[in-house]
């Protein structure tokens, strides 16, 4: 038989995968099977088809972009400030 969550230890693990944390992560921390994990995304799908765990990676895609961008806007910026000598 398989291992009984509270609704509240749910909430809590599917928050923090919300919140970009890896489910290998969240599972190694809690202790909750990585596919219960997976299951409990799947069933959150959003009124548009979208799952929690795509949300949660869309989210982590973002972060890294606009990581890039202020990147390369530095970078640009650096070298402006080298051709104006």
């Amino acid at each position: 038989m398989g291992n009984h969550h509270t609704q509240q230890q749910k909430e809590e693990i599917l928050i923090c995968v919300k919140n970009g944390e890896s489910v290998p992560d969240v599972s190694l921390r809690t202790g909750v099977n990585r596919k219960t994990i997976y299951a409990w995304l799947r069933a959150q799908a959003d009124n548009t088809g979208t799952s929690s765990l795509e949300i949660a990676r869309l989210r982590r895609e973002n972060t890294e972009l606009k990581e890039i961008i202020g990147w390369l806007t530095l970078e640009r910026k650096r070298g402006e400030k080298n051709q104006g000598r």
